[in-house]
């Protein structure tokens, strides 16, 4: 992770995302958890988000990424979540008997921006006296 490009951004963004099964039920075991760690990272790959770390609990699920300004978090989420719900309804049949009315997740999930060194007092700081550089960007660090 670090500072990244596109055409028209430049960012450094991470986000600490966590969502659970519909229900909170707790079925997140053995391959199933095996099997939505390596969706999650197909779809990370396929729209260009970079996990840095995840963790496929019992009943909920940590992701720590970083992905483009040009998504919201919640495109990211509904991404995550809807691709990984169909995969899963496919290979997993049995868990229709469990989660009656065909959804994996949760609607809701829990967000977090995480900055390395950038924390929430450097940048009032920065806003509060940025006037008093003369010479450009006043340094964050």
């Amino acid at each position: 992770m670090g500072v990244k490009r596109t055409s028209h951004a430049v960012y450094d963004t991470k986000y600490h995302l966590v969502w659970i099964p519909k229900y909170r039920k707790e079925i997140l075991t053995d391959r199933l958890a095996i099997r939505i760690k390596e969706i999650f990272q197909e779809i990370a790959e396929q729209f260009g988000f970079e996990i840095d770390t995840m963790e496929v609990m019992v009943e909920h699920v940590h992701i720590f990424l970083s992905f483009s300004p040009r998504h919201s978090i919640s495109k990211v989420v509904g991404i995550m979540k809807s691709i990984s719900s169909s995969r899963v309804f496919i290979e997993f049949p049995w868990l229709s008997d469990f989660l009656w009315g065909g959804e994996l997740w949760s609607d809701g999930y829990f967000a977090r921006t995480v900055g390395d060194k950038v924390t929430s007092e450097v940048i009032r700081r920065y806003i509060q006296y940025h006037h008093e550089e003369e010479k450009g960007q006043l340094e964050l660090f």
